[in-house]
C-alpha cells in the first residue's frame, strides 16, 4: 500500500522509487505538464523524499498531437520538477489512443525518517494539507461548467508542491503519510489504516473543500471514479446519519494531486498545524483521530 517503493541498498541511503502519469485535466499544455509532474513527485514526498531525478512518461495518438502541443506538456513538466529540485533527465513515448503524460520519479529518503503507512498508532491526530473537491471541479471543467476564477483555484492547488507539507510533517515528527490521489480521501485512508493495523474516526465538518465543491455534487459532475470509489470503500466506512450523501461523495472523490494525509501523535498536533500554515499549505486542518479497532475501519460523523 506505500505511494513508493522503499529501495535500501547494501551502501547508502534508501531510495523512494515510482511512476505516475494521467490524461489531461486542463486544456493549457503547460498547465497540465506541470500538474502531472506535482501529481507524480507527491508520491515521493509521501514517502518524506526528496524527488532527485525522473524520466518522463508519455503516450499519444499519432496525428492527432503535434509537435509543439507535446513540447508544452514536456516543458511544463520540467519547470515544475525543476521547482522541486529534480532533473528530467530523458523518457520514453508511445503511440496510443489518449494522451496521457507523467513522471518516473526517483527521490532520496532519510532512512530515520521515512514516512510509511505502517506507523500509525491509536491516538494519533489526522491532518490533511489540501482541500478535497478536484475529482468534481476535473469534471465541471470538461463539462465548461467552471467559471475562470474557480478554474484558477483549483489549478493553484493542483500545481502546488507537496514538499512544504513533507517538510512540516518531518519537523514536527508525523508517524505516517500518504497522499490523496486516484482512490480519494477514503480510500486513501483505508490503506494507511490497513498498513498500520488501525481504525479511524474522521468529523466531515473539518474536512477542507473547495468552495465550490458542494455546488458541483449537487449539479451531478461527479466522476465515475470517485462513485467507484465509493462503492470500493462502502464496507470499510460507517457514516453517521446527518453526513449527508453529497459529503459521502466528496469524501471518495478521486484526486489529482491532491495534499498530504498525515498521522501525527497528539502532543504534536500543534507543532505540525503551525508548520503547515507557516508554510503556507493549501489546509492545515485536523480531521479525525486513529483509533483502535478493525484494521481499515472507518467511522465518519458529522
Amino acid at each position: 500500500m506505500e505511494d513508493a517503493a522503499l529501495v535500501r541498498p547494501p551502501n547508502g541511503s534508501p531510495l523512494a522509487f515510482t511512476v505516475d502519469f494521467i490524461t489531461p485535466i486542463v486544456d493549457d499544455p503547460e498547465t497540465y505538464g506541470a500538474i502531472a509532474a506535482a501529481n507524480a513527485l507527491s508520491d515521493v514526498y509521501a514517502m518524506g523524499g526528496d524527488p532527485q531525478v525522473a524520466l518522463a512518461v508519455c503516450g499519444f495518438p499519432e496525428g492527432k498531437i503535434g509537435s509543439e502541443i507535446l513540447e508544452r506538456i514536456f516543458r511544463g513538466g520540467r519547470d515544475k520538477a525543476a521547482e522541486a529540485g529534480c532533473a528530467i533527465a530523458g523518457g520514453h513515448t508511445v503511440i496510443d489512443p489518449e494522451l496521457k503524460y507523467g513522471l518516473c520519479v526517483i527521490g532520496s529518503v532519510d532512512a530515520q525518517h521515512a514516512l510509511t503507512q505502517t506507523g500509525a498508532r491509536p491516538g494519533d491526530r489526522l491532518v490533511l494539507t489540501k482541500p478535497l473537491g478536484i475529482g468534481v471541479s476535473a469534471q465541471a471543467i470538461k463539462k465548461q461548467a467552471l467559471g475562470e476564477a474557480e478554474i484558477a483555484a483549483v489549478t493553484r492547488v493542483m500545481t502546488t508542491l507537496n514538499r512544504d507539507a513533507k517538510d512540516a510533517a518531518l519537523r514536527a515528527g508525523v508517524r505516517a503519510a500518504t497522499d490523496v490521489t486516484g482512490f480519494g480521501f477514503l480510500g486513501h485512508l483505508h490503506h494507511l489504516l490497513l498498513g498500520s493495523g488501525v481504525s479511524a474516526r474522521i468529523s466531515v465538518e473539518r474536512i477542507p473543500l473547495l468552495p465550490f465543491a458542494r455546488d458541483l455534487v449537487a449539479q451531478g459532475l461527479v466522476p465515475g471514479g470517485s462513485r467507484r470509489n465509493a462503492d470500493y470503500t462502502a464496507p470499510h466506512v460507517e457514516f453517521g446519519e446527518r453526513v449527508s450523501g453529497d459529503d459521502q461523495l466528496l469524501l471518495a472523490d478521486a484526486q489529482t494531486s491532491g495534499g498530504l494525509l498525515l498521522a501525527v501523535p497528539a502532543e504534536r498536533v500543534g507543532t505540525l498545524l503551525a508548520e503547515l500554515e507557516q508554510r503556507g499549505t493549501p489546509a492545515h486542518a485536523e480531521v479525525g483521530e486513529v483509533i483502535a479497532g478493525p484494521a481499515g475501519r472507518i467511522e465518519v460523523r458529522a
